[in-house]
């Protein structure tokens, strides 16, 4: 039989009310792209929602329609995720580092109705507009500050002018859509993530159990990961349920101004990708000390090297080694420490946070062979990783060919990447499928050889790819680019540092040189881009031949 309890909907509209009633005193503070901080309490954050919420519905937004956004972490961009699903709209986040192609593809895919942009995005939207469908545009910024257009845009701030501050939020089912986001595309055309407000509140609630240790009570939180890639990690959610401080950086994510930033703004939690916190140190490095407030980063996106996790870590920066995917909302696994754990001596620690830790609530996983046949979990058996859960998706937006390929027959995602999970739980990815090195049979884990590799003193950042061999099929080849072009590091340096950790038949047989590593979308090195840039390359020993 039913239990006798009110079945109230999970809605994101009840996070927001939740902050300006429980939390008025903490705030959402936002380096602006006008060049000013501006900060406002979460009190305020909700009356300027309501009053674009009522913009909207001017604008004629109903349930369901999708309104696009092209916009850097800041607070405007934070009341346009509250305001577009708080009416039951979907507020669908778009990459600005995606190619011309896959954003006209997306914008027509989402059939978008409006789309609100920073300013410093006006450019690109006036060289797309021809190929875009016919929108409305809102640049996000003040009426002083409104830049001359083509594209007959009207001024965010305009919008708000007059509106009613107060309003109960529609009694919309939990299931509504509330927010859309597409993969970066690395094969074939982006395929779209459709998110709902039950589903994004299951996964604020799961940040708040997995990492409260480490969060602490009421946190100053840097979200370097943008709000345009995959809800920002879920920060936008999290932050008004635990009462955190947002710390919005805009535009500037260089090394010198996130210090800066993060030393003014007393920041305790920064999260981002590797990237990001290789540029940070190197200016810690650079000034003699971090940031007097900062102890704690989440790092995802890519595996962060165990070099680096360590520098962080002797400085009094904890680590939290995450993992997930556009698909899982995003967090599916996460690193903090257990008591227990947090007593081990530093070698063990650093191990466990070299993994992508443990799952989450809610998110189930397995790993299967090539024949679909479950593997143990023992920490040795490798293969592809598959999830399930409340905040995973069920199908990809508008695709059914997609989806048909993503999921199995008992319905769980396959996430492509291969891993081994040991018996207490911890998740190590071992390399994409598609970028396992299989090498005389044996397989060679790009991942392990270029963790190993950039924690040489010379290079900035490595890639390991496969190139073609007539005996052994595929091997290795190891491409870097330098720290400096005039102090190179050489194949035997690298050699050295491997051959503690792997067999010689494992190490790269060439490395290459580069000036700039070719990225995706989201702030990874493209592996798809470097092959086609190294397509001709054949190694010096075959070249003598």
């Amino acid at each position: 039989m039913d239990g006798l309890m009110m079945n109230r909907p999970l809605l994101q509209s009840g996070l927001l009310d939740y902050a300006a009633d429980i939390y008025p005193a903490a705030e959402i503070v936002s380096r602006r792209v006008e060049g000013d901080t501006h900060r406002e309490s979460y009190v305020e954050a909700r009356a300027r929602t309501v009053q674009l919420s009522f913009a909207l519905e001017d604008l004629g937004i109903r349930i369901g329609d999708r309104v696009a956004t092209l916009a850097w972490n800041g607070y405007r961009h934070f009341e346009l995720y509250y305001a577009i699903s708080g009416i039951g709209a979907v507020c669908h986040t778009i990459n600005p580092r995606l190619s011309a192609e896959q954003m006209i593809y997306i914008v027509h895919h989402a059939a978008d109705k409006i789309l609100f942009t920073d300013a410093t995005f006006v450019p690109l939207l006036e060289k797309l507009k021809d190929h875009l469908p016919s929108l409305r545009y809102v640049v996000m910024t003040d009426r002083a500050h409104m830049p001359e257009n083509s594209l007959d845009a009207l001024c965010y701030e305009d919008l708000l002018a007059g509106q009613a501050t107060a309003r109960d939020w529609p009694d919309l089912p939990e299931t509504t859509a509330s927010g859309m986001c597409y993969t970066s595309g690395t094969t074939g055309d982006p395929k779209g993530a459709l998110y709902t407000h039950r589903s994004n509140v299951l996964h604020a609630v799961s940040i708040a159990l997995s990492l409260s240790a480490d969060l602490g009570n009421q946190p100053r939180i840097l979200p370097v990961v943008p709000q345009f890639h995959v809800n920002a990690w879920g920060l936008p959610f999290y932050a008004p349920l635990a009462g955190a401080s947002l710390i919005m950086p805009g535009p500037h994510l260089d090394g010198a101004s996130l210090w800066d930033l993060c030393e003014e703004e007393r920041v305790e939690s920064a999260w981002g990708v590797p990237t990001i916190w290789q540029g940070l140190f190197a200016e810690i490095e650079k000034r003699g000390a971090k940031p007097s407030s900062m102890r704690h980063l989440v790092v995802g996106g890519s595996a962060m090297p165990r070099s680096l996790i360590e520098g962080f870590e002797k400085l009094g920066i904890e680590v939290n080694h995450a993992w997930g995917m556009t698909e899982t909302s995003p967090l599916g696994s996460q690193g903090s420490l257990t008591r227990d754990q947090r007593e081990l001596p530093f070698e063990r620690q650093m191990a466990l946070k070299t993994t992508q830790g443990r799952r989450v609530y809610g998110v189930d996983m397995k790993i299967v062979d090539e024949d679909g046949k479950r593997q143990p979990h023992d920490g040795e058996a490798m293969g592809e990783l598959y999830v399930r859960g409340n905040v995973i998706a069920s199908a990809y937006y508008n695709n059914e060919e997609a989806s048909r390929k993503s999921f199995d027959a008992e319905g769980w995602f396959g996430t492509g990447d291969i891993a081994s999970i040991s018996p207490t739980g911890y998740l190590t990815l071992r390399d994409r499928a598609k970028d396992l090195i299989k090498s005389g049979g044996e397989w060679i884990s790009s991942i392990d050889l270029e963790n190993f590799a950039v924690a040489h003193p010379k290079i900035a950042i490595c890639a390991v790819i496969s190139v073609p061999h007539p005996k052994w099929d595929e091997r290795p080849l190891l491409v870097v680019k330098p720290i400096s072009a005039d102090d190179l590091p050489t194949l035997d340096e690298v050699y050295e540092l491997l051959a503690p950790h792997l067999a010689r038949w494992q190490f790269p047989d060439d490395m290459v040189i580069v000036e700039e590593m070719p990225m995706t979308a989201t702030g990874k090195i493209s592996k798809l881009n470097l092959r086609k840039l190294l397509k001709d390359y054949v190694l010096p020993e075959l070249a003598k031949r």
